[in-house]
């Protein structure tokens, strides 16, 4: 949807073709309902975003939605059900980056001052640096020399929350980008953004209208089942456009395109083949999410991480009630997820009662537990992602292609627009 819009704003003609019948992809509503049989909207997914994310914010003005009013913000905090954690003291709230950051680090209740110390001084070297360092470093190396508590209470959760993949077998890299413009970028960088409404409307839902509002299209439930190149124009199940923005998941667009190789010309199927077999090499992560409800549930904020072990596999809970939802929903993350949906809802809810009882949180029934088996790549060291050109007028889009940032709506969003705004 954003190579959609910034194609539409460029003055071009805008078509989508979308299979499901909710806009949105791996970030969409999801019809369910609760134990006592009351209807609700879920995510496919519980997202959060950062301040950070510049280009996901200007494109929902741009189509006319309101952030401040669609997104709960919170300066940085990452509390334990227990109090200790990392939280940007009151007084800190409005203060420039990377002051802001530095305040929460500063004070963060539980931490000595060589556990602080150690924080500062790495984030401080990671600045000196220009937040670079060698392509085949891991998160885990990167921060070998911070004390463990600080590795385990922080670090740990911020990668795999940001690059879902574990610190051990994280990009260093990509890791530095998402810290530098979030802890050293624009002001507010690092403040949280928890949605208020469901995924499908927080922008594509809005997006859609948008589009065809300036006479572009937006097919639901229409999957493209051929594309051809018939000089000069491609053709999408036999309709002529002059570029194609090629925008599924990286499984889906690898397929696809070895598929639709067969009846091209060769210097056409060589570049498809080509892209699809840098794609096709891509690993992936899955993320799970548990939902679970008991009418008084209610923790003290909207986000609490989570002690995370073996056993205890999520690493944060949101409070859906005090987002919009209904009070005593619940919903656990659990990133790099592993195991079946049913052992990991067993798992999380057991973990609930465990760290969640002290809070006076009642035992939870199950709701519904999602499972996106490839929910981002495996964002590894010196990994080789697909580059957004694939052939001539045929570009791909999503937080998979060449860029920056990991598989974040941030990542999809700028892919997106460069892909619309280069055609």
């Amino acid at each position: 949807m954003a190579a959609a819009v910034a194609a539409c704003q460029a003055g071009h003609t805008v078509t989508v073709f979308e299979a499901s019948r909710t806009l949105g992809g791996r970030a969409r509503a999801l019809p369910s309902s609760l134990p006592d049989g009351t209807p609700l909207t879920l995510d496919n997914g519980q997202h959060i975003l950062i301040g950070a994310y510049t280009e996901t914010l200007r494109l929902m003005r741009l189509v006319g939605l309101d952030p401040d009013a669609l997104l709960l913000r919170q300066p940085l905090s990452l509390p334990f059900p227990d109090g200790t954690g990392l939280q940007t003291p009151a007084y800190a709230t409005h203060w420039p980056a990377p002051l802001d950051a530095i305040a929460a680090i500063a004070t963060a209740r539980g931490w000595n001052w060589g556990e602080r110390l150690s924080l500062i001084r790495a984030s401080l070297g990671w600045q000196v640096r220009r937040f670079s360092c060698a392509p085949a470093l891991s998160v885990a190396q990167l921060c070998a020399n911070m004390a463990p508590r600080v590795l385990q209470e922080l670090i740990e959760p911020l990668c795999v929350s940001a690059l879902n993949t574990p610190a051990d077998k994280a990009s260093a890299q990509v890791f530095l980008k998402v810290m530098q413009d979030a802890l050293f970028g624009v002001r507010g960088g690092s403040h949280l953004l928890l949605p208020r409404t469901d995924l499908s409307a927080l922008f594509p839902e809005v997006a859609a209208r948008w589009i065809t509002h300036r006479g572009g299209q937006v097919h639901l439930g229409q999957r493209v089942g051929n594309l051809n190149w018939q000089a000069p124009h491609w053709l999408v199940d036999g309709q002529a456009f002059d570029s194609v923005v090629w925008a599924t998941s990286s499984s889906n667009a690898a397929a696809a395109l070895v598929e639709y190789s067969g009846t091209a010309p060769q210097s056409i199927a060589s570049e498809l083949q080509s892209w699809a077999a840098t794609t096709a090499a891509l690993r992936f992560e899955a993320i799970a999410t548990v939902y679970a409800w008991a009418p008084q549930a209610r923790l003290p904020h909207a986000m609490l991480a989570l002690r995370n072990t073996a056993t205890a596999p999520a690493q944060f809970v949101f409070d859906r009630g005090q987002l919009g939802g209904p009070a005593g929903l619940l919903a656990f993350v659990v990133s790099a997820s592993e195991g079946s949906r049913e052992a990991l809802q067993t798992a999380v809810l057991q973990q609930a009662a465990a760290q969640l009882a002290p809070l006076g949180v009642p035992v939870l029934l199950p709701v519904q537990t999602v499972v996106e088996k490839q929910a981002t790549f495996a964002c590894t060291p010196g990994l080789q992602r697909p580059p957004q050109h694939i052939a001539p007028g045929l570009r791909a889009a999503g937080d998979y292609v060449q860029g920056p940032y990991p598989a974040t709506l941030e990542g999809a969003v700028r892919s997106g627009w460069a892909a619309g705004s280069l055609l």
